[in-house]
């Protein structure tokens, strides 16, 4: 990976889904940008208009604080109604992060899961699926879903359930993970809740448990492209196969 997207739905998600990744990334010189969707806040008032837009501010804010101490290179915010992306035209969303993926080309995306609670986050990865379709080289090579606490676990139908396949190390960074998530001052909850500082800590305990690690986050692999290239500089010595470097 050498350069990172994340898309996500709502101001927070990319800390709760992600941060731990993306602080082990940034620290390793990959560039790990954002992209946020949907404003955030507007479903908690009876209608989007009656959320006063200071409100909205402040949230961006916190998540550009965030976006710092996590090592983002960049954080971007789009406009969709939250909780409310059901009612935008697929086409309409597919596009935005079609501009995006065209703006930044990475060749790595995370974003939500397809089974997720939450319709924000389904119809973000239904975007996400139909804006990365294989069409040339330029294409992105690898795509994952996180999961969000708080919303994939809820789905109790049991369809499409979030089966991680791809564990990352996060053991480093699980603190500055925490800290990340604090900078959202309407986001933050107190335990047992599954957003709290106490619960993310043992969610990541748990993935790390999955892998081997004290702490980790766990990904589902969506789709990876890879190229076979032919080995040119090495030839085979000896009878037990061994190689020789030809530098």
């Amino acid at each position: 990976m050498r350069n990172v997207l994340i898309v996500a739905a709502h101001p927070d998600d990319e800390i709760l889904g992600v941060g731990g990744t993306v602080k082990v990334l940034a620290d390793a010189g990959v560039v790990v940008r954002a992209l946020i969707l949907a404003e955030g806040q507007t479903s908690r008032t009876e209608k989007r208009e009656d959320t006063p837009l200071d409100v909205i501010i402040r949230l961006r804010e916190n998540a550009a604080a965030a976006a710092e101490i996590m090592g983002f290179t960049s954080i971007d915010f789009c406009d969709f109604p939250d909780n409310r992306m059901d009612g935008v035209n697929l086409l309409d969303i597919i596009k935005v992060v079609s501009q995006y993926i065209e703006k930044y080309s990475p060749d790595t995306i995370f974003t939500h899961h397809h089974g997720d609670l939450n319709i924000d986050h389904r119809r973000v990865c239904e975007a996400v699926l139909t804006a990365c379709r294989p069409t040339g080289k330029d294409a992105v090579k690898r795509i994952y879903a996180f999961e969000t606490p708080s919303s994939t676990e809820w789905n109790y139908t049991y369809e499409n359930s979030f089966r991680p396949n791809v564990y990352v190390d996060i053991s480093g960074a699980i603190e500055v993970k925490a800290k990340g998530m604090n900078c959202y001052e309407s986001e933050r909850t107190e335990f047992p809740h599954p957003r709290s500082e106490g619960a993310l800590r043992a969610l990541a305990r748990y993935r790390g448990s999955n892998s081997g690690m004290e702490y980790a986050e766990g990904f589902m692999l969506l789709r990876e492209t890879v190229e076979i290239r032919k080995l040119r500089d090495w030839h085979p010595i000896g009878i037990g196969g061994g190689y020789k470097s030809m530098g």
